[in-house]
């Protein structure tokens, strides 16, 4: 009888979620409501909950100390989202790695698994900066902190398996976090995550320029970049005033005509990372009007990204891309002659000059030694023509149940939907098994693995584990 009174009154608190939009928990009647459960987790606040089909959503400040060696010396308030299915389902911790979207969306993992998300705000990026800033403080361990930190205050709450994720840089952070604390999670997927060992050496990428595509697009895209750069001072006269109108200006990079350099440099690099093989066709001809060669410079780079104005959301990537993360160089020898700020063309041109930076070549090293000989059910994905991938994470003797799957013809989007058929069997039966919810007919052949959930336009549309826009 009380057996049958609890699931009545259960499936009286579900009609009654439903009817709001708001899909109940699985807890049961005598466990406190979920979101009660969040707040009452110490630094933990709401900002608001949402209404998301089949979920609550909720978006949180959590206390978090400026420096994990020091926690009494200051805090400050970073932002997380919880995209809650159920307290019996498993855990995806995303990071993108940069700001934090409060549009509720599923990483790719999470609908694999059926599970419940935590989504967290890379530290230093606005509103999750400390002030004052001390930047000294940004650094891939203090970052993994703040992971450890939020997965010791949930996993009271979400008890299964959790499993980490992010894309580019957010693929990166999900790696560093298990070098760093590496029994937290139980597995992780890792898309599209450069592996920068050591900063100097960047011959790689050149390589990848001199093979990717076929040789016709190869040679259209080279010629339209000298193209762009042999009419600079008629674009830049356009690009100036186009600044002048819509109040940009070029303080950090110095001044329009820097900026535009970089603007062209991005070319052959931006269309690789976020346009198809396909597109070859689009590129112009060096005979095209100048509008058409702005619209297109435009489309690829973007000309807003280096004023100022576009620069300042990413000053705390290339601080740590010039300080930790390392930064591609590759060959521009077919640019001779045409190129006026030597040097230019990396992560300190983009910080104010007010934030000291420091290269530390070991961290990289460090990872990558990590990654190769202890690795632990890790999945690495990455796009057969992104520029990203040329210098990617390997495994090496100590790794164990780990992979690095290649999806062939894609870009920086790579995910684990674009592999072959075998090897999309594959990667979705290993994080559905690190996740605890295979199904028995998973277990007995893997290649019958498919996502626990279908598509939703809503909440999956485009590859949101990779948010970033240009240069990773």
């Amino acid at each position: 009888m009380r057996k049958a009174f609890r699931w009545l009154l259960s499936l009286v608190l579900l009609v009654g979620a439903l009817g709001s939009g708001i899909t109940a928990s699985a807890a049961t009647a005598d466990e406190p409501d979920i979101k009660d459960r969040i707040l009452a987790v110490a630094g933990m606040s709401l900002i608001h909950e949402k209404s998301v089909s089949g979920y609550r959503y909720f978006v949180l400040d959590y206390t978090q100390p400026v420096d994990h060696r020091h926690p009494s010396e200051g805090t400050f308030q970073q932002r997380l989202t919880i995209l809650h299915k159920a307290t019996d389902r498993p855990t995806v911790f995303f990071t993108s790695g940069y700001g934090l979207s409060t549009t509720a969306s599923r990483s790719e993992p999470t609908r694999i698994i059926d599970g419940n998300q935590v989504s967290m705000e890379y530290r230093f990026f606005t509103p999750s900066r400390p002030y004052p800033a001390d930047w000294s403080k940004l650094d891939i361990w203090q970052a993994a902190g703040d992971q450890h930190r939020v997965f010791q205050a949930l996993k009271t709450i979400y008890s299964k398996k959790w499993i980490d994720t992010g894309g580019s840089k957010g693929g990166m952070t999900a790696t560093y976090y298990r070098r760093f604390y590496p029994h937290d999670m139980d597995g992780t997927v890792a898309y599209v995550a450069p592996n920068d060992v050591v900063n100097n050496e960047d011959s790689a990428y050149t390589r990848f320029f001199k093979q990717v595509g076929t040789a016709d697009c190869r040679t259209r895209l080279n010629a339209a970049q000298r193209e762009a750069l042999i009419r600079r001072d008629e674009i830049v006269a356009r690009y100036q005033k186009y600044a002048d109108s819509n109040g940009l200006t070029f303080t950090t990079v110095g001044s329009a005509d820097k900026a535009y350099e970089n603007v062209v440099l991005d070319l052959v690099w931006g269309f690789w990372q976020y346009h198809e093989e396909s597109e070859c066709a689009d590129v112009p001809a060096t005979t095209v009007s100048t509008d058409d060669l702005y619209t297109f410079i435009d489309t690829i780079s973007g000309f807003d990204f280096y004023t100022d104005q576009g620069l300042d959301y990413y000053t705390p990537y290339y601080y740590q891309a010039g300080t930790q993360l390392g930064a591609p160089t590759f060959d521009t020898s077919y640019l001779k002659g045409l190129l006026r700020y030597p040097g230019i063309y990396q992560p300190r041109s983009y910080v104010p000059r007010s934030i000291p930076m420091k290269f530390q070549p070991s961290a990289m090293s460090d990872i990558d030694g990590w990654v190769r000989h202890h690795a632990d059910q890790m999945l690495f994905v990455y796009g057969q023509n992104d520029p990203w991938g040329a210098e990617p994470f390997r495994l090496g003797k100590g790794s164990r149940d780990s992979y690095v799957f290649w999806a062939p013809g894609a870009n920086h989007g790579a995910n684990i939907a674009k592999l072959t058929d075998d090897d999309k069997a594959e990667a979705t039966a290993e994080v559905l098994e690190w996740a605890g919810v295979a199904p028995a007919a998973v277990q007995a052949d893997p290649g019958m693995a498919k996502p626990l959930t279908t598509y939703n336009a809503k909440l999956d549309e485009g590859d949101n584990q990779v948010l970033d826009r240009q240069r990773l």
